[in-house]
């Protein structure tokens, strides 16, 4: 991996400091961001927000002269105290990874607050601007925000690091008829002149800065729960996530108390790279979730945990992604249990194991702890199979050693302890040390526990975890593969996870015959569930089953989420199909976020 300019002359293995955010040029230790006071107006036309952000300081120290903030492809058109004085500024760092530094001259006399008057860029990598014909409705266009891990940068100039948490209020400017929605207290009525006015008043990290603007329509789901998305999706999504209160309920009773007041959720268009992100009090989720059954609903469980583990409690550095994404993925399996039932819990966590060990095929053994070695690249690689499966792994062996209920207490104090701050990871390890360890020194030593977060894959012994549920889906496997016909296994009765174990268990190489058997019986090319479909289409790929190519093809191009392109296109390049490659990703592109557009064109060359 070549190294960005700016990194490296920042960085060396022997000198990280593990305590600085190495993706930020904020001078947080100095001066820190407080509130953010928003006025944006949106304009479709140009695909650009025009912005107004007033920046509260906090100073640390007593002789700063420059606030340093992270910028992406801003055009500022002033820099201004609260009363008018215009202020010097300048951009003396650019890099491919972190932006634009912005350092702004502060004045002699101390201010509290600057205005910065700019405008974003259509091309802004944390915003995405579809037109009419890319939505379900057809009618009006839209736009949603993806600030995790570095893009709020790119449409609000600010400090853009975990360690600096903001209040913020807005003002939001749409075109008529249009809603404005926010990672803030959203209301379900419409003003009259297309402002919407927003409050948060706890304080957030900024890559939970989030908004969406669009045809939008509200239906509530329960007393602090609801669901926004274009009307024509309301009641399918209502459907599939009415269980979203219970959820609630469920995660207080491991967590504590619900301090985001609401857990509302914004159905976006297809082109949303995630399956979700945390955005308090309006979680972004991907429609590939309605699959009609609940059976994909665990996301939103994952988000719902994260009130708890990344908004309350933040990784400092994005090294440390795996405090909010390991402890976040173990509580969802704790909320499925508890409200779909262990064997469904087992399922999930069978196969989160599955994907972890495949992708320890592939990944370096140095990149294989849970600290991710991100400090000199970008913190996207940051979100892989180890910062959230090996981490919750590890979790889910702390609550094995220690015992539910006395793992639960630790859990409960652990995000009281730490609420409303970010902390890395020898923060944690010395606060385990402190607490768990010291209170059950005979369950696991100092040395097991430190293997689990600094050493490479998997502890020695650890056997993961299994669930009687797949010996069905074992013995009909093993039936296939011996020549039993397709039409004649027993998989009556089994749910979407036993179908996603079957195909993921195939081997590497089958026949023409095989496949076809398979795909004339259980219908996988034309299966709607996005998780069946993908697992099958890599399957295919890498035998070069060509009847998959048309739906291969519409599935790339009307599904934007990461989690699923990637591998696929990954499949396409490693069985040789450059050629069908080249074509569906030159008709998929424009549709696709601008964050996978560019992971996409730098694996695929283009």
């Amino acid at each position: 991996m070549s190294l960005d300019p700016i990194l490296q002359k920042a960085i060396t293995p022997t000198t990280w400091d593990l305590t600085r955010d190495y993706h930020s040029f904020a001078n947080s230790d100095e001066v820190q961001v407080t509130h953010l006071s928003l006025a944006l107006t949106v304009d479709f036309d140009v695909q650009t927000l025009v912005g107004k952000a007033t920046l509260s300081l906090h100073y640390l120290q007593e002789q700063v002269s420059e606030l340093w903030l992270d910028t992406r492809d801003l055009t500022l058109l002033s820099v201004t105290t609260l009363a008018g004085e215009s202020l010097a500024f300048s951009f003396p760092e650019t890099s491919a990874v972190l932006g634009q530094k912005l350092v702004v001259s502060l004045p002699h006399v101390r201010c509290d607050q600057i205005c910065i008057h700019y405008k974003t860029s259509p091309k802004a990598q944390g915003l995405q601007w579809l037109t009419p014909e890319q939505t379900a409705g057809k009618q009006l266009p839209y736009l949603f925000s993806q600030s995790q891990p570095i893009n709020a940068r790119s449409w609000i100039p600010l400090q853009d690091t975990p360690k600096v948490r903001v209040t913020f209020d807005a003002k939001v400017q749409v075109p008529s008829g249009m809603r404005a929605v926010m990672s803030a207290m959203n209301h379900p009525e419409m003003p009259p002149d297309g402002q919407f006015s927003f409050q948060m008043e706890k304080p957030i990290p900024t890559h939970l800065m989030a908004l969406a603007v669009g045809d939008l329509a509200f239906q509530a789901i329960g007393p602090r729960s609801g669901i926004y998305t274009e009307p024509s999706m309301l009641a399918a999504a209502a459907k599939e996530f009415e269980d979203t209160e219970h959820m609630l309920d469920v995660a207080e009773s491991l967590l504590g108390p619900y301090v985001w007041d609401r857990y509302d959720m914004i159905i976006l268009p297809p082109s949303f790279p995630f399956g979700g992100m945390e955005n308090p009090r309006l979680a972004f989720l991907t429609p590939t979730l309605i699959a009609g059954d609940k059976s994909l609903v665990s996301t939103v469980a994952h988000e719902l945990a994260h009130s708890w583990t990344g908004n309350l409690v933040s990784n400092a550095t994005w090294r440390d992604l795996w405090l909010n994404e390991g402890f976040t993925t173990y509580f969802t399996n704790r909320i499925v249990e508890a409200v779909y039932g262990k064997e469904q819990a087992e399922l999930e966590w069978v196969i989160e194991f599955g994907r972890l060990k495949e992708e320890m095929t592939s990944l370096p053994k140095h990149r294989q702890t849970l600290p991710a070695n991100v400090q000199e690249g970008d913190p996207n690689l940051a979100f892989n199979r180890f910062t959230y499966d090996k981490a919750s792994m590890f979790v889910h062996d702390l609550e094995h050693r220690f015992g539910r209920r006395d793992f639960d207490q630790f859990l409960c104090r652990y995000v009281a302890h730490f609420a409303f701050k970010a902390i890395t990871s020898e923060v944690f390890v010395e606060y385990a040390k402190q607490t768990l360890l010291k209170d059950h020194s005979d369950k696991i030593t100092e040395a097991e526990f430190l293997e689990w977060v600094y050493g490479e894959g998997l502890p020695a012994g650890y056997c993961g975890p299994t669930s009687s549920s797949l010996d069905k889906v074992d013995d009909a496997l093993a039936c296939f593969l011996q020549g039993k016909a397709a039409s004649r296994l027993t998989v009556k009765d089994w749910r979407v996870h036993h179908w996603q174990y079957f195909l993921t268990q195939l081997p590497e190489v089958l026949s023409q015959v095989q496949l076809m058997d398979l795909d004339e019986t259980f219908q996988f090319t034309q299966s709607t569930n996005a998780e069946i479909a993908c697992d099958w289409f890599r399957v295919a790929i890498r035998n070069h089953y060509d009847p998959v190519l048309p739906a291969l093809s519409a599935y790339l191009v009307n599904i934007g989420r990461g989690k699923f392109v990637r591998p696929l296109y990954a499949e396409l390049q490693i069985a040789g199909y450059h050629a069908e490659l080249a074509e569906i990703y030159a008709k998929a592109r424009p549709g696709y976020h601008p964050s996978i557009q560019v992971q996409l064109d730098k694996s695929l060359g283009f």
